[in-house]
């Protein structure tokens, strides 16, 4: 199947591209698209993610559930809008935590294309949804990509930490192999978790992990 994408990650994902269920995710999204309905993201960023941050420059990942279905919100990297576009609760309250665990000022720019630059694969475990239909694409077969995308992480690459908010992320802990990375786990930074995300510092801890794996530490700051 020609499916666009980074040639690290084409080359480490090619047996996914070559099995049934990707064929049918694949017939399934030309069919939605054919009957009239709009997906996001755009086609040419559903593999954004992957395109920024290639194979051996993953440092961190930040798993998400699925796109923003909102128009104009999903761009092919979890939690992240355009520029332009107001954050999402979720990214306010990622923003605030920020500020309050590294004491710096955060400009409220809601696209996070620098840290994707700087290593942190911004994963959602689904790459498309339904517009106004959350979780629509749960089932078409993305999920056992991702899962593939987080083992193919954790056999190949080294000291990578993976920062899991809410209890869907934390179920993926299970495809990591934690003697060779780092999980740090949390609630979710939705308004709906009433504050529990809010302390977890896991963007200091996160610094302090790179360097003490002799990594460049993430500029959080935007």
């Amino acid at each position: 199947m020609n499916v666009k994408i980074e040639p690290t990650w084409k080359e480490a994902l090619a047996g996914e591209f070559e099995k049934p269920y990707f064929a049918d995710l694949v017939r399934f999204l030309h069919g939605e698209k054919a009957a009239g309905k709009t997906i996001y993201p755009p086609g040419s960023q559903i593999f954004k993610a992957f395109e920024l941050t290639p194979v051996p420059q993953v440092k961190v990942v930040i798993l998400g559930q699925d796109p923003y279905h909102g128009p104009g919100q999903a761009m092919g990297l979890s939690f992240s809008v355009p520029d332009g576009v107001p954050a999402p609760p979720s990214l306010v309250n990622i923003f605030r935590e920020i500020e309050s665990d590294l004491g710096i000022r955060m400009s409220g720019r809601p696209n996070l294309e620098n840290w994707a630059r700087q290593g942190v694969l911004l994963l959602n475990a689904m790459l498309t949804v339904q517009a106004g239909a959350a979780g629509s694409h749960s089932r078409i077969g993305w999920q056992e990509f991702t899962d593939a995308v987080i083992r193919y992480i954790s056999d190949h690459c080294d000291g990578v930490v993976f920062l899991l908010w809410g209890n869907f992320a934390r179920s993926k802990k299970e495809l990591i192999d934690t003697s060779r990375h780092y999980v740090l786990e949390a609630a979710h930074p939705s308004p709906l978790a009433r504050g529990a995300f809010f302390g977890c510092r896991h963007f200091s801890k996160t610094n302090e992990i790179l360097l003490s794996e002799g990594k460049t530490p993430i500029n959080w700051q935007l």
